[in-house]
């Protein structure tokens, strides 16, 4: 199985900036594409980044040029680096990353329980 475990969270004021990571770890064959998704309250979880195992990178609209999303495939991370926080940008982060776990078999979604980002005054 492959575990997820995500560090970097918490509150901040506007315009300030936190850097979300997260590390995978269990019996990981490869890692494709990882990404960060945010659930705000009340909301439905939603995309904020992807990056894919080549390198390329997807932002939502309400990010773009404020996040930056980057992977250490040594490692097995992905981080999240934001700036110029709103306090829209409010929620819980998850990891997210496809994977497999055998040679053979298919690719496969996994989560982190995810960190809370506060943007307050």
């Amino acid at each position: 199985q492959v575990q997820l475990v995500e560090s970097g969270g918490g509150l901040v004021q506007p315009g300030g900036s936190l850097r979300l990571s997260c590390a995978a770890s269990g019996s990981i064959f490869s890692i494709g594409t990882m990404g960060w998704y945010r659930q705000a309250p009340g909301k439905q979880r939603e995309l904020g980044a992807i990056i894919t195992g080549g390198g390329n990178t997807y932002y939502a609209d309400s990010v773009k040029g404020r996040f930056t999303i980057s992977r250490d495939n040594a490692n097995k991370s992905v981080s999240l680096q934001m700036n110029s926080l709103k306090p829209e940008d409010t929620a819980v982060y998850y990891c997210n990353v496809v994977a497999r776990v055998t040679i053979s078999g298919g690719s496969s979604n996994y989560w982190g329980q995810g960190t809370q980002v506060t943007v307050s005054s």
